[in-house]
């Protein structure tokens, strides 16, 4: 299946380098007036119901360090997908219990098969067994063993920065479908 994420909406993602798991700014990410710019651009475009498009717009805003402005756009999606965005959120700021409070109204999402896929492959490419277990128990995406592994990482923790990547791509591309 072809990569539903319009070309305009990937390249918000472009950034030098994914978020940490903690809140601090990045060098090289756009402000957040200029981001609602673009996003406003992109989404005339595209076909996304309303849920969607708030979602896409707290996603990229989240990406670019806005926690608070993307915590605003999550909080009035009152669904799993909402929800999960809004756990993102809160493990950034850091708010680990409240991170996993929302991961709790998540459930089992329809994005967990494919970021255990993704993550599992990362994970073997690097050697990295006993915390691709702690991930994916079964075979399956932990969220919360996700949560407690960046409560204990430093924020330069390279490996999870590039787990939260594949995790937020495969938001995108399930709110885009």
């Amino acid at each position: 299946m072809a990569n539903p994420v319009p070309p305009g909406l990937k390249q918000l993602f472009d950034t030098p380098g994914p978020p940490e798991p903690g809140p601090r700014p990045r060098p090289g990410v756009l402000g957040e007036k200029a981001l609602n710019t673009r996003l406003e651009e992109v989404l005339a475009r595209a076909d996304f119901d309303d849920d969607s498009r708030q979602l896409i717009r707290a996603l990229v805003l989240l990406w670019h360090d806005h926690l608070d402005a993307a915590h605003s756009l999550a909080q009035k999606v009152e669904n799993a997908d909402g929800s999960f965005v809004h756990a993102i959120m809160h493990r950034r700021e850091p708010d680990f219990g409240n991170s996993k409070y929302w991961w709790h109204r998540v459930g089992r999402h329809g994005c967990f098969p494919e970021i255990a896929r993704r993550v599992k492959a990362l994970l073997d490419s690097q050697g990295e067994n006993k915390l691709s277990a702690r991930l994916m128990p079964q075979g399956n995406w932990d969220p919360m063993a996700f949560v407690d592994a960046c409560a204990k990482a430093s924020p330069e923790d390279k490996l999870l920065r590039e787990i939260q990547r594949i995790e937020f791509e495969v938001l995108l591309e399930w709110l885009c479908r």
